[in-house]
């Protein structure tokens, strides 16, 4: 804090006064200066009650009280990283006093990766603002996630680039997001329990009724005899059609709820799954797979099934490619499934779901199921040159693998 202040003097002689009143007119000069560019908080005034003190509000003050009131952080950084001004609800977040914080050094409260995030964030500062997500390490020894968003601020009188960052608490949001997911992931087996129903409904009853009507239409036509022409033909076109319903309803079971999964695990129904799909669309599948020993989680076989069946559906939809290759292997303590096919391809960034605010409910959906167990799912995609989806579920320790056989 600067301030000025009004002595009193004696009289000197006529050549000092002179001086000494050119030395206070400078520092009158100085202290308005001060003043002007709010450098001077407040000015201390010498007067018959005592010094008295005069609290200053600059130009800026207004906007300090702002940032004061936010409930985000709001930091300054040199080119360096050290922080030149912190508001209070910074060093709340981060848990340490604010005369700790500021003068500090902000990579204190960065991991060596989020660091390395944050440089070539600040890299391409000058040219606009950006986010990234981190975990700050706090005084006590918490991690609070948080996100930065940066932009660049005007040069000061040194010539020295300060960048200004608003860090955002975002433990809320993320508490929220996991509820959210919680919520999804209730309302996905719902949906699979009820798909199994539906399964068994058709298996057990729309296909055994079908079933006997075919047997009926079948003694039918065996009843007529040539002679009658248009009728036994009619009675032929009848079954065949039966046969076909037949078909189409047992594939919608097994699509819905495949049996097959629950009785003879994962690499079977990819097996059927894959040849299924090949016979129907004429499109070529190749199947690599091993041999799991020990079953696989329930959760985690339907989950993969169910990437491949919806990866099939738009092979099939939109990508009208010649061949895939399906890869489900074990490395690493993971369970790799892997989709490539060889068509038309997309761009990720401009899909057209995506401009729609979509984001395309097949991959949605996929990345979805990939979380709910623990794993990842990614998508690569170049226009003209394919596709592929990879995901990585991590393996419970009992689950080992046997050799690599193609299918």
């Amino acid at each position: 804090m600067k301030s000025a202040r009004r002595q009193r003097f004696s009289r000197p002689a006529p050549s000092c006064e002179l001086a000494e009143l050119r030395a206070r007119l400078a520092e009158a000069e100085e202290t308005l200066r001060a003043i002007r560019t709010g450098e001077a908080d407040a000015v201390v005034v010498a007067g018959k009650q005592g010094p008295q003190v005069f609290t200053l509000e600059g130009a800026d003050h207004a906007y300090r009280v702002l940032i004061e009131s936010m409930n985000e952080g709001a930091v300054t950084l040199t080119a360096d990283k050290m922080i030149l001004y912190a508001n209070q609800c910074f060093a709340r977040m981060v848990k340490c006093p604010l005369r700790q914080v500021i003068g500090s050094s902000f990579r204190r409260f960065l991991s060596a990766e989020d660091r390395a995030m944050l440089r070539r964030l600040l890299k391409q500062a000058d040219k606009s603002s950006s986010k990234i997500q981190v975990l700050l390490k706090a005084g006590n020894g918490s991690q609070i996630p948080a996100q930065i968003s940066v932009c660049p601020m005007a040069r000061s009188g040194l010539r020295r680039a300060t960048i200004g960052m608003v860090v955002t608490d975002m433990t809320e949001a993320r508490r929220n997001e996991e509820l959210l997911r919680a919520l999804s992931y209730r309302l996905v087996e719902v949906q699979e329990a009820e798909r199994g129903r539906v399964a068994i409904e058709l298996h057990d009853n729309i296909t055994q009724l079908l079933c006997a009507v075919l047997v009926r239409s079948q003694t039918l036509a065996d009843r007529l005899s040539s002679n009658d022409g248009s009728s036994k033909g009619e009675a032929i076109k009848l079954r065949e059609l039966l046969g076909k319903t037949a078909e189409e309803v047992e594939r919608i079971s097994r699509n819905l709820r495949p049996s097959v999964l629950d009785e003879l695990g994962l690499v079977a129904v990819l097996r059927d799954t894959s040849t299924e799909f090949a016979e129907r669309t004429g499109v070529s599948l190749k199947l690599a797979c091993v041999q799991l020993t020990a079953r696989l989680p329930a959760d985690t076989e339907l989950t993969l099934y169910r990437i491949l069946q919806e990866a099939l559906k738009n092979v099939e939809q939109h990508a009208c490619a010649r061949h895939v290759t399906v890869c489900l292997r074990q490395q690493n303590g993971f369970v790799h499934l892997a989709i490539n096919d060889d068509g038309i391809g997309f761009d990720p960034d401009h899909h057209p779901a995506r401009r729609k605010g979509k984001d395309g409910l097949g991959l949605l959906s996929m990345r979805e199921r990939a979380t709910y167990v623990g794993g990842t799912l990614k998508v690569k995609s170049v226009r003209r040159a394919g596709t592929e989806i990879e995901v990585h579920i991590p393996l419970p320790p009992c689950a080992t693998t046997a050799n690599l056989t193609d299918l």
